[in-house]
């Protein structure tokens, strides 16, 4: 209703898709400092946060620099919660746009694409190229080094403006203005006034490629943020076209930077490498990983998106395993220490289900009765219970 309310008053377009923007940046977001802070004057926040853009002012303001370790080590600078405001308002106008544009098969940040399709895709793949299984086809997976801290920002805005400068007028876009946030947004250099939470000692182990510290002049994105995910499908977005288009593949998946082709011959695919290293080099500074070269036949299966594919059957990863392990531990953990409050149970709940929720499309029941038997804590089962044919928690009321 309040929404509504906003849209039929007085109030122009920008403001309300910016109030809009704010209720999905909030989600799931609301027990951040950050967040509980704007919200105290959510109002006046959007208020001023509106006018700062009008006027041309708006600034990014610090990220805060932190190391996460699951599923892989990872450096993480989280924007502002006024940036995710603007983050969100920029994927909500350019999400429509690009979806128009991408191939079916890219699989991430994507409504409706995400891991679960896409194997379901590489799947359907392996069965489709083989003839369910009867001929031979290869499988050829690729990875690009550091591909976050490798995108070059100058050839990103570029593509960005040239698609918008085609399409705005169809998509009734302001378009200096979102030319504008959009340079704001990729040339923002979140390293400058970051504020670092942990240790020294955390950054151990992570190699220099991986940071954003250490990235190449005008490069990299943080990974976080939920335009370096849309970024990262628009970057790699010519890339699939000229796969698919140029060198005719007609089974090629990719999810950000990990890329699958499949084809009956072997020799042509192994030929493809050197092709498609010149072209990330040339076209998008970008190198192909040289220790990422996968090429097996399909009956030796293919590891993607944290399962192994093999013909009529699908093995969860170990990796995915001890992610899962790793992750009732952490709240079995925070559970012990203290009574929960609301908002990590919530937290506890979202992620069991998650996991739950991808492990019920595969031969796991034994998997998930271990999980779920032996290894949560008692105490989380005063605040939780398992419902359903296929369990999942709900939270006791």
């Amino acid at each position: 209703m309040q929404t509504n309310l906003f849209k039929d008053s007085y109030y122009n377009e920008l403001l309300y898709e910016l109030f809009k923007a704010y209720f999905d940046a909030r989600r799931n977001k609301r027990n951040t400092i950050n967040a509980l802070t704007f919200e105290r004057n959510f109002e006046e926040e959007i208020f001023n946060l509106y006018h700062e853009i009008n006027e041309r002012i708006y600034k990014p303001r610090p990220s805060i620099c932190f190391i996460v370790n699951y599923p892989v080590k990872r450096e993480i600078f989280a924007a502002d919660f006024r940036d995710r405001i603007v983050h969100h308002y920029l994927y909500n106008c350019l999400s429509p746009i690009f979806e128009t544009l991408f191939i079916n098969d890219s699989y991430s940040c994507r409504k409706g694409k995400g891991t679960h399709y896409g194997i379901k895709r590489i799947d359907h793949f392996i069965r489709s190229c083989s003839s369910n299984y009867k001929k031979n086809c290869y499988i050829l997976k690729l990875d690009i080094r550091s591909y976050f801290m490798s995108m070059n920002r100058t050839i990103l805005f570029e593509k960005l403006a040239l698609i918008l400068k085609n399409k705005y007028k169809k998509y009734g876009i302001d378009l200096t203005l979102m030319l504008y946030l959009i340079k704001e947004t990729i040339f923002n250099d979140p390293k400058e006034n970051c504020i670092v939470k942990g240790k020294r000692s955390d950054w151990f182990g992570l190699p220099r490629d991986k940071s954003l510290f250490f990235a190449k002049k005008n490069c990299g994105l943080p990974i976080g943020n939920l335009t370096s995910q849309l970024f990262s499908n628009i970057y790699l977005n010519d890339f699939d076209h000229f796969v698919k288009r140029d060198l005719k593949i007609q089974y090629y998946g990719r999810f950000v930077d990990d890329f699958v082709l499949l084809h009956r011959d072997k020799d042509y695919l192994i030929s493809l490498v050197p092709v498609i290293r010149d072209y990330l080099k040339n076209y998008l500074k970008l190198e192909l990983h040289p220790n990422k070269i996968y090429l097996q036949h399909f009956s030796k299966g293919v590891k993607y998106l944290g399962v192994i594919i093999k013909p009529y059957r699908k093995y969860i990863s170990n990796r995915t395993k001890g992610n899962f392990y790793n992750k009732i531990k952490e709240y079995n953990n925070l559970i012990d220490m203290r009574t929960p409050d609301p908002d990590t149970l919530k937290q506890f709940q979202a992620c069991m289900n998650s996991y739950l929720g991808m492990l019920k499309h595969f031969s796991t029941y034994n998997l998930r009765k271990k999980m779920l038997s032996h290894n949560i804590s008692s105490k989380c089962w005063k605040y939780t219970y398992l419902s359903g044919r296929f369990p999942s928690f709900k939270l006791n009321t």
